[in-house]
């Protein structure tokens, strides 16, 4: 069969040798075909005839109506759901073979007589006008930290003109990682564009129940940078696409370097978090010249952040805690009763009293949990040991794996007195520092003693508290030095 191609060389050819059958030999065709072509001055594609016949018979022309029927009710019905319905309304009238004759004849029904599709606009997008931002579950990556998996989201920052971006490793999508990561987002950039862009995050836009459409801390963030903000309508995703398409390329980019360096484990989360700088840093680097342009037409940064956390008051309950949003966290005892401010921020808490930060603590996520440090409670616990059993926050008095394990010993070993002994070990931990004791009850497992409250009291500060391995210095053989010395110096030097 003569391709374009073929008939293509042939003109060319046949000018240059002005002679029809050396062309034809050269264009590899007879000189008849040629001859043809060079007559009608048409290709081969388009003197062929469209065909308009089937070559082989329509399985499914009998039961397409039918088919036809369950499309139109419900377009999202799949092809092999018909398929299998198709088999098991017509026993062994169907293979399995012909599940891709099915696949295609449903194809071209959709594009014909299917729902029409959702157009999508693209957008122009003008230096320094928009910034968008949204939260990205990285959690598909399968990163892990020392070997425990970190379940994480990603804050992600772009500029829609340059498609430059940023961002951070968070864990909510709360107002202050919003408000810290959009605005370390600015500092870096050191400028401010006009416009910032989200979808409709619930810390930025109220429901619609209420009058105001933003919330007021959200508000006041994109009042003290002059940025104008902007959302998207819920569940319109694609209204927010830039950021939405660099979740994707971001993801894939740093899926791409995770299987260069051969391992997806760090050794901290700070460790994680240069290699994924490094990942944007490179991406930046081809958007210089486009990033340039928007600085130049970019406003300035104001003189001073936000603050990135949000205050909230409280009082300390008489069992040595307070709730904030949702969650449980123990105070020094000393506090019961008082007044304090809670600063809530992305990833910790801070406790201020009468003007001075008397506490941090990790922020906790999700709701209903609870973080009990057994040092805020421990001095009352210890004259009531008997609490100890039905503590509602029980759990968190193991501060690590070796005072469970003392717990279950006495609990086995000696169930009348076993509260009352850990509990006045965790005493002993609390005033004498928690690794010490922490080495003793590893020391006794590891002997196989008893462990009793009464056995690590005696050890505490005594030697046998030291950690069970030793370091063991060999012997050194100093009479290889004495041959340095001396009359020895002048036979060390002729060996």
């Amino acid at each position: 069969m003569v391709t374009d191609q073929q008939v293509r060389r042939l003109r060319v050819l046949m000018q240059r040798y002005r002679n029809q059958a050396i062309a034809a030999t050269k264009a590899g065709m007879s000189e008849k075909t040629a001859r043809k072509y060079l007559k009608s001055g048409e290709m081969p594609s388009q003197s062929r005839s469209e065909r308009r016949y089937r070559t082989r018979e329509d399985v499914f022309e009998e039961v397409w109506p039918a088919i036809e029927q369950i499309l139109k009710a419900d377009p999202s019905v799949e092809s092999r759901t018909l398929f299998e319905y198709l088999c098991r309304e017509n026993e062994g009238r169907f293979k399995e073979g012909q599940l891709r004759t099915l696949q295609r004849r449903i194809k071209v029904w959709r594009a014909r007589e299917g729902p029409v599709k959702e157009v999508m606009f693209p957008q122009k997008h003008e230096p320094g006008k928009q910034c968008q931002s949204d939260y990205t579950d990285m959690g598909k990556l399968g990163v892990t930290i020392q070997g425990q998996p970190f379940s994480h989201l990603f804050y992600h920052f772009i500029l829609t003109y340059s498609n430059w971006e940023t961002g951070m490793v968070c864990f909510s999508e709360s107002f202050e990682s919003l408000s810290m990561g959009l605005q370390n987002a600015l500092w870096e950039l050191a400028a401010v564009p006009e416009e910032h862009r989200t979808d409709s995050l619930s810390a930025a836009v109220n429901n619609l129940s209420d009058l105001n459409e933003w919330t007021d801390r959200y508000r006041a963030l994109m009042d003290h940078y002059g940025l104008r903000p902007s959302h998207n309508y819920p569940g319109r995703a694609h209204e927010n696409g830039d950021v939405e398409q660099s979740h994707h390329r971001f993801k894939s980019a740093v899926e791409q370097e995770l299987i260069l360096r051969g391992s997806r484990d760090f050794a901290t989360r700070q460790e994680y978090e240069n290699f994924l700088r490094t990942v944007l840093r490179r991406r930046n680097s081809l958007r210089a010249e486009a990033l340039s342009q928007e600085l130049a037409v970019m406003k300035t940064l104001p003189s001073l952040k936000v603050e990135d956390y949000t205050k909230e008051k409280g009082k300390i309950s008489r069992n040595s805690t307070i709730t904030v949003r949702h969650n449980v966290y123990s105070v020094d005892s000393r506090l019961i009763g008082e007044a304090v401010e809670v600063r809530v921020y992305a990833e910790h808490l801070e406790i201020w009293y009468s003007g001075q930060k008397v506490q941090e603590m990790p922020r906790l996520r999700g709701e209903g949990k609870h973080l009990v440090n057994y040092r805020h409670i421990i001095d009352s616990l210890v004259r009531k040991p008997g609490a100890f059993a039905a503590y509602r926050y029980q759990t968190d008095l193991f501060p690590t794996i070796m005072f469970r394990v003392a717990y279950d010993y006495l609990t086995e070993h000696a169930p009348a007195t076993a509260d009352r002994q850990y509990v006045r070990i965790l005493y002993l931990a609390a005033k004498e520092g928690q690794d010490k004791v922490e080495t003793i009850l590893r020391h006794l497992a590891d002997r196989g003693e008893p462990i009793t409250e009464a056995r690590v009291s005696e050890l505490v500060g005594s030697v046998e508290a030291r950690p069970s391995w030793q370091v063991e210095v060999d012997h050194v053989e100093l009479t290889t030095y004495d041959l340095l010395l001396g009359k020895g110096a002048e036979q060390w030097a002729l060996q």
